[in-house]
């Protein structure tokens, strides 16, 4: 016997849930796409080679070593990733806190982006460990490591995933079409947003003082006391830009779901994120250039990690800085495009910098990612698209909510 389920439509009062979730399974539109073509040969092979790393260990796949016991999956997909989430804990703080109205068309979608990013990144994290199922420790308390800045972001991760699951979870009950299960999640989503702002702000800067214990193991360009804060100014501007490369495509590839009330609002949202990114960045770099003054590396400049690191400042900071400016004053759509994928060039560039790059830079032998690992790295990436897609295309993002949930706002 079946028992109902709150209908999303009248098409579906008659089914019950493991109908609506089967229905809900299936593709929908083409499924030989270019994207599809090419995305899912690289899947199949990062899940292989995700069950070779389990099944043979960490050294069968991967590059790293006791001495560089840090590689791709820790410095792109975790550090790198975590800073691209970084878009929601900013705009819910503006939408939510500030109650600048404006940027709420562009939430649901931020939020169900920083989650799945979170998520998988944490996944991420779990294959780069040599002993995986140690991950737990932190929570089931068999080797808490309280004095770890490790035991603060693993709580940080584990908790700001709970809270962004709260705050998209009223997208979720419309999906589902539970009114009084909507209620009651929308009443808890000022609590889980104010939460996870504050959760954003640790563990962000966490990331950046887990080097802190690295001094005599970073360049000097790259290594200073204000790492966390740095890290933490670094993924406001990383995480807008994303909110705005992620969004010109979503535009592109999901113009049905978006409504055009919402697409004449898009561009005056991209000059004001511009905006923010303009004033983020110089703040950065502002901090960045006093960092280096205070710590005297002038002579460190005419190095080849001194050249490294000015293509850094100037190329991928200085330069998307000014982009933004000058795009957020003339209304350029396309400047603001161009500045948010420079931007993202930027950070992943110094994240791997601090991270990998820069990391024992005077080692007679340096880590170079194999190419299981890229393909590894790309998958997990790849995987996150097609959930991202898949939620997209069947829950409220993008579109409208429906109208009986209009009316209930946090």
């Amino acid at each position: 016997m079946t028992s109902p389920i709150l209908p999303i439509s009248k098409a579906t009062r008659n089914q019950s849930s493991w109908q609506f979730l089967m229905s809900e399974l299936k593709p929908r539109g083409k499924w030989l796409t270019p994207f599809n073509l090419i995305s899912i040969p690289i899947i199949l092979a990062g899940v292989v080679l995700i069950i070779i790393r389990f099944t043979q260990g960490l050294e069968s796949v991967s590059n790293v070593n006791q001495e560089i016991p840090w590689g791709l999956w820790k410095g792109f997909n975790v550090v790198t990733g975590v800073a691209f989430a970084g878009g929601a804990y900013v705009l819910t703080f503006i939408v939510y806190i500030l109650k600048v109205d404006k940027f709420h068309s562009i939430v649901r979608v931020t939020v169900l982006n920083g989650f799945l990013a979170y998520l998988f990144y944490a996944g991420a994290l779990v294959l780069d460990l040599g002993k995986p199922w140690n991950i737990f420790n932190p929570i089931i308390g068999n080797s808490f490591g309280a004095s770890s800045v490790l035991f603060l972001v693993a709580w940080h991760f584990l908790l700001y995933i709970v809270a962004q699951l709260i705050e998209f979870s009223p997208a979720i009950a419309e999906w589902l079409g539970s009114r009084r299960a909507h209620k009651l999640l929308s009443g808890l989503t000022l609590g889980a947003v104010i939460f996870g702002i504050t959760l954003s702000t640790l563990h962000q800067s966490g990331l950046g003082a887990l080097f802190l214990m690295a001094s005599q193991k970073i360049h000097p360009l790259w290594y200073n006391e204000f790492i966390p804060i740095l890290f933490l100014v670094s993924s406001v501007f990383a995480g807008l830009s994303m909110v705005i490369f992620e969004g010109s495509i979503s535009q592109r590839v999901f113009f049905q779901k978006i409504s055009p009330k919402n697409h004449e609002a898009r561009n005056n949202l991209v000059q004001s994120l511009s905006k923010i990114c303009a004033f983020s960045m110089f703040a950065y770099l502002a901090m960045q250039f006093l960092v280096f003054i205070h710590g005297q590396h002038w002579n460190l400049l005419n190095t080849p990690m001194g050249y490294w690191f000015l293509l850094e400042m100037l190329g991928f900071v200085l330069l998307p800085m000014a982009l933004f400016f000058y795009a957020s004053r003339t209304s350029s759509i396309l400047l603001s495009r161009i500045a948010a994928i420079i931007t993202i060039l930027g950070i992943i560039l110094n994240r791997l910098n601090v991270s990998i790059i820069a990391f024992r830079w005077d080692a007679a032998t340096h880590y170079i990612p194999s190419w299981m690992e890229v393909v590894v790295s790309v998958s997990i990436i790849l995987i996150q698209i097609w959930i991202f897609r898949w939620v997209i295309s069947r829950m409220p993002v993008l579109s409208e909510s429906p109208r009986w949930a209009q009316h209930t706002k946090p």
